[in-house]
């Protein structure tokens, strides 16, 4: 169906992508791997027509390619369903599903027509959506649901997924898998992005890697298994992604009331040394613990306590400033000469010395950091909280949608933080991560913790039934 042919593409001080070579089947699902930075993302936006090669081309059906635009794409039937989905909210699910072809008589939206296609649609998918309801009303679940439906309204035939499950519940992951089946009986071609091994070998036929902005390998999915796959993608045997070290825990660094429930305190302590995690499903309230504890910023920085957000990009750092700048937001009243004059000198100085610290790959100090990976991101972000004198590391999803060898490096961070007597928490809707890093373990569950372990104690079993509404948890 698809065809990348001899793909190159470079930015400044970047070859992000080599001459990539592979083809994508009709009727299948096909895995696109790769660290963060090993060109997934330009490839994408090549196949959406956000950018042009510069060299190689794409080939539809046996038809070379040539975009101008993404609406050159859409009109060939290519579709990219982003992690950041493109809606208007203030309109109906019909009318996003139909935005830019609207059906309409003389003139006027044949509203009738509208809402048929668009049941019709859904109906192709074994979606069950109200057509006149509201987007911004619904779940992100049932958003990307109509991202999926606007695509088949634009009869695409090629679908690709950059991370699709990040923010979905495991029954909404049920849901979106059973879509994907759906369309691939269709004769769709999908490409599916993602981090997540045990996804990409539940519903993927073919995996291809990417490192470096070069193609490594593509092998049908019975051929290889996820540490093959991890060691394509890093260059190297990564035995023990979480690599977790004991340590020696000290004194309490912080004591937050919580909501008690049974037998949990009803305060949360963290203590000197520590990785404390927070597990919990989607919706649980870890991120509304995290910014209480966090709700005045300025002083809680003062303090010591610091927060790395879940939505990076929304909330952690400024997208269009530099690395040094983002580095520096928090130190700069530090380094300033009498209040206000910016001190470059010592905020370069800062700066050089946390990405030489944090290893944060870019091109140099002024680069964009909305241009750098999301674990470069990340840890740039660590590295402004390193300037500071933390005591209280707050993390809230600090891996999600970063790539397995990147993942690693910022365990290694946290283990030498806590090393250092920083208390670190960890929340995240990854069990295994949770299990994989923390030396105690909570678990939340409708806004309170329902089931404190220590690392020990804690297992797949007792967090998942800690962690499920009371409903779900009864045979």
């Amino acid at each position: 169906m698809l065809e990348f042919q001899n793909l190159s593409k470079a930015f400044p001080g970047v070859q992000a992508l080599s001459d990539v070579s592979f083809s994508v089947a009709a009727g299948s699902v096909h895995a696109l791997c790769g660290e963060n930075g090993a060109g997934k993302s330009t490839l994408l936006k090549i196949l959406s027509g956000m950018y042009k090669p510069d060299g190689g081309q794409l080939v539809l059906e046996g038809q070379p390619l040539r975009f101008g635009s993404p609406f050159d794409a859409i009109q060939a039937g290519i579709a990219v369903i982003y992690q950041e989905l493109h809606l208007v909210p203030e309109m109906t699910v019909a009318e996003n599903v139909f935005l830019g072809h609207l059906p309409s008589k003389t003139g006027w939206v044949d509203k009738r027509s509208l809402v048929a296609q668009t049941v019709a649609n859904l109906e192709d998918l074994g979606i069950k959506l109200d057509p006149q309801a509201k987007v911004g009303e619904l779940s992100l679940a049932q958003r990307q649901m109509v991202e999926i439906a606007k695509a088949l309204s634009r009869e695409a035939k090629v679908i690709a997924f950059d991370e699709p499950t990040s923010s979905l519940s495991a029954r909404e992951v049920e849901t979106l898998f059973a879509i994907i089946d759906r369309l691939k009986r269709q004769g769709k071609a999908i490409l599916y992005v993602s981090h997540r091994m045990d996804e990409i070998f539940a519903i993927c036929d073919t995996v291809t890697v990417l490192r470096d902005g070069k193609h490594i390998e593509t092998v049908p999915s019975t051929e290889t298994d996820a540490a093959g796959v991890v060691k394509s993608m890093v260059g190297r045997d990564i035995s023990d992604i979480y690599g977790w070290r004991p340590r020696t825990v000290g004194e309490t660094v912080l004591t937050s009331p919580l909501p008690p429930s049974g037998s949990a305190k009803g305060e949360l302590v963290v203590r000197s040394g520590e990785i404390l995690g927070i597990f919990g499903l989607v919706g649980a309230g870890r991120t509304e613990l995290l910014k209480q504890i966090y709700a005045n910023p300025a002083q809680s920085i003062k303090n010591g306590v610091c927060l790395c957000p879940e939505d990076r990009k929304k909330e952690g750092i400024v997208p269009v400033r530099s690395v040094a700048e983002n580095i520096n937001l928090s130190a700069r009243r530090r380094f300033s000469k009498l209040g206000f004059w910016i001190n470059e000198p010592a905020e370069r100085a800062n700066a050089t010395q946390q990405v030489e610290a944090m290893r944060v790959k870019t091109p140099n100090l002024e680069q964009q950091i909305g241009l750098l990976s999301g674990g470069n991101q990340q840890k740039a972000i660590l590295g402004r909280w390193l300037s500071e004198d933390v005591k209280v590391l707050l993390l809230d999803e600090p891996t999600r949608g970063i790539d397995v060898g990147a993942k690693r490096e910022i365990y290694d961070i946290l283990y030498d933080l806590s090393e250092r007597g920083v208390g670190v928490v960890v929340v995240s809707s990854d069990l295994p991560e949770v299990l994989g890093v923390a030396d105690r373990v909570l678990v939340m569950r409708q806004g309170v913790i329902s089931a404190e372990f220590t690392r020990e104690e804690a297992t797949p079993e007792k967090c998942l039934a800690a962690a499920l509404p009371i409903a779900e948890a009864t045979p």
